[in-house]
């Protein structure tokens, strides 16, 4: 299949040979993300993108990553505006704040269900996040990529085979849009190709974290490392997604 801009993305993710191609996609789209709200673009001058930052806010993870990144003035101008907006919001919720009615079942029970309208209003806030938005709608694209991708490219399936599959987030969901995806006859040939690789790979990540632990014993010192030596990372990707050992991204000055 002649390549198109929307799958170079991830045709590159799978060239990268890493232990998830669409961890390298969120990789490379979170770094995209932080470039268009806080780089050198100034976006976050924009009125119109700093009424969404506002009204959206940013995760506890995403203002991690956004100090991290750098720009102080950026990163205080998103600030002060959308404090404006929350201050505004809880002003509001306390006028109209009144504690909901519990049973002395639910007392006795200690329910954890929302029994009040501010600490609703201060979850939504805390599950709110800009980046973590943009970020999922362009993934669900990337997703209906792969799969067109798997259906229209005769190298495609090949292509996936050879790969160190994914790791057991991103795998998760691409068995949920297989579902919803692939006709039934592809359904069959796709699980059965992923839940091969699937074993595979993650009995691969399970041997080289058992010898990285083989390697501390002293009978082990002058063996070699073999594919052992970034087996933590790793085997940590795998499981939970994410790069745990990438150094932070930050604004290119």
């Amino acid at each position: 299949m002649k390549e198109q801009l929307y799958t170079i993305p991830l045709n590159d993710a799978m060239a990268a040979n890493d232990e998830c191609p669409f961890c390298f996609i969120e990789q490379k789209l979170e770094q995209d993300l932080l470039d268009f709200a806080l780089g050198s673009c100034a976006s976050y001058m924009e009125s119109d993108v700093r009424e969404q930052t506002d009204k959206a806010g940013f995760c506890r993870y995403h203002f991690f990553k956004m100090y991290q990144y750098g720009n102080t003035l950026g990163n205080a101008w998103i600030l002060k505006t959308h404090y404006q907006k929350i201050n505004s919001e809880l002003s509001s919720e306390i006028k109209k704040f009144k504690p909901a009615k519990i049973s002395f079942l639910d007392r006795l029970k200690k329910s954890k269900e929302v029994n009040n309208t501010m600490t609703a209003w201060v979850y939504e806030k805390q599950q709110s996040c800009y980046i973590c938005k943009q970020y999922e709608n362009t993934y669900q694209r990337y997703l209906d990529t792969f799969f067109y991708m798997y259906k229209k490219d005769a190298d495609f399936p090949r292509k996936l085979e050879e790969s160190k599959g994914f790791c057991l987030v991103h795998f998760g969901d691409l068995c949920q849009a297989a579902i919803a995806q692939l006709p039934e006859k592809q359904q069959a040939e796709f699980f059965s190709t992923i839940f091969s690789l699937m074993e595979k790979n993650m009995q691969r990540l399970e041997d080289d974290v058992s010898w990285m632990v083989e390697k501390f014993d002293y009978r082990n010192q002058d063996a070699d490392w073999k594919n052992s030596k970034d087996a933590i990372q790793r085997g940590m990707q795998k499981l939970k997604g994410g790069y745990p050992a990438a150094p932070f991204y930050q604004q290119k000055k």
